[in-house]
């Protein structure tokens, strides 16, 4: 609908003592906002979420704010939604009133489509198998992307998948970009369009000499000797609306292609991975991510040192007779990138809401000071907690409470507990001037003293 995190993020005004905002109304506005275009359409979406805004209470608004960039959760898992829709569809069968469909032809569609609810519509229509075997794939529309499993080592990798591309895992935003002659789309991985923020991608994509192309890829953010620039620098201009063509000439965005969908005409979807990774070597070599084809445990392995030797994120093994699973966690593509554990201090917690209701759930997470002996906060996670540890740290935190003020309570610095990350970034939030990136909970560490805990200066370095 045109609007971010950054334009609703930004808006301030008077809340809403008592809800009185109606579903339709605020489905009305959505509708005004997607039709708004061209010039002043930046003021007037702030002035359309302003005058809904205003009315909605804080919680309300809290919750249209993660609606609009896609953060809300509502319990019900794609996959399950998927087979609830197969399922009307024979009840539909079964009455007359309908016609059977087949949950492959529904996944495919989606797919295709970049949207379930899409699919559903015509899976539920009056000819649902052959309005799904229609659906095709459409340059300037987006596809949902595939995911890959996880490995913890390269060689398991090669041991699952066989002769495989191993490819650079970049530390960057993944990307689809669609071209059709001059007009050009680059979408998210959420398949939010983001063209405009991004005119260094538009350029490269079109200077490639194809005529319509679908590209799957990372975007990296570089300065002026090809040096990677950190996370947080992408993703700041990743995510600015309206963000002016990048003048710093200390500072670009790179796109870095691994796949191609569709080529000239030609749909490649259905391809074999090495019949795409051909079509990408001839249309985009200056911008292909890294990659060496081996079935060898220990080329792969080597693969890997280079690829964190050099700053990525690990690497992505995949086989080479590998289809493009769309929207699907394919075990075709395995993932493998470092987990790093650390024993930190929890400082404090937030009690929890929805399904984690009467529990302390949300954990303020602390590093040590090795020259004061104080704690730093670094993060904040709920992640990867089971019922028994949320039971065990809301007893055990309950009892070292220091302050409460009604939604987070600081506890004394004693319980040491071991988070899993992915590494750190830079941050200004914080005192330590860094915080854990995709932060979970392992284990809480009753045998260890907040004396031991890992210390700032260790997360630090990790920089």
């Amino acid at each position: 609908i045109g609007v971010g995190w950054a334009t609703a993020s930004k808006l301030t005004s008077v809340r809403a003592e008592d809800p009185s905002l109606m579903i339709g109304e605020l489905d009305d506005a959505f509708a005004r906002l997607a039709a708004i275009s061209g010039p002043g359409s930046v003021a007037s979406r702030d002035e359309v979420l302003r005058s809904l805004l205003s009315r909605a209470t804080e919680i309300e608004v809290d919750f249209v704010r993660r609606l609009i960039v896609g953060e809300v959760r509502q319990g019900a898992l794609g996959g399950v939604m998927t087979a609830a829709i197969v399922a009307a569809a024979a009840i539909r069968s079964e009455r007359g009133d309908g016609s059977a469909i087949k949950l492959a032809a529904l996944r495919r569609a989606a797919m295709l489509l970049g949207d379930l609810s899409s699919a559903a519509e015509l899976a539920l229509g009056t000819d649902g198998p052959a309005a799904l075997a229609e659906v095709g794939l459409q340059v300037l529309r987006g596809v949902e992307p595939m995911l890959a499993a996880t490995s913890v080592s390269a060689s398991e990798a090669i041991a699952d998948v066989g002769l495989a591309s191993v490819e650079w895992k970049l530390d960057g935003a993944r990307v689809q970009v669609h071209r059709r002659g001059e007009h050009v789309r680059v979408l998210t991985r959420n398949l939010n369009d983001v063209t405009d923020r991004l005119p260094d991608v538009v350029a490269v994509v079109l200077s490639l000499p194809v005529e319509s192309v679908i590209l799957d890829g990372e975007v990296l953010g570089l300065d002026a000797d090809a040096g990677l620039r950190p996370f947080q620098d992408t993703m700041a201009r990743f995510g600015t609306e309206g963000a002016a063509p990048n003048t710093d000439p200390t500072f670009r965005l790179h796109p870095y292609f691994f796949d191609v969908l569709h080529l000239d005409g030609v749909d490649l979807i259905d391809e074999p991975l090495a019949v795409r990774s051909a079509a990408l070597d001839r249309i985009a070599p200056a911008h292909r991510i890294p990659a060496v084809v081996t079935d060898d445990p220990e080329r792969a392995e080597a693969a890997l040192a280079e690829a964190l030797a050099l700053g990525h994120e690990g690497v992505m093994v995949k086989s080479v007779d590998g289809h493009y699973e769309a929207g699907r966690r394919g075990k075709s593509w395995r993932k493998v990138k470092p987990v790093y554990t650390y024993d930190l201090v929890v400082l404090g917690v937030e009690r929890g809401n929805g399904r984690r209701k009467g529990t302390l759930s949300n954990l303020h997470l602390g590093a040590r000071d090795a020259v004061t002996d104080e704690f730093v906060m670094v993060g904040k996670t709920f992640k990867g907690l089971t019922d028994d540890l949320l039971a065990f740290q809301t007893e055990a935190l309950s009892a070292l409470a220091i302050s409460d003020d009604g939604y987070t309570i600081m506890v004394r610095p004693e319980l040491v507990i071991e988070i899993a990350i992915d590494g750190v970034q830079r941050s200004t939030r914080y005192p330590g001037g860094v915080a854990l990136r995709f932060a979970r909970v392992k284990r809480y560490r009753p045998d260890r003293s907040p004396g031991s805990a890992d210390t700032i200066a260790t997360l630090q370095a990790l920089l």
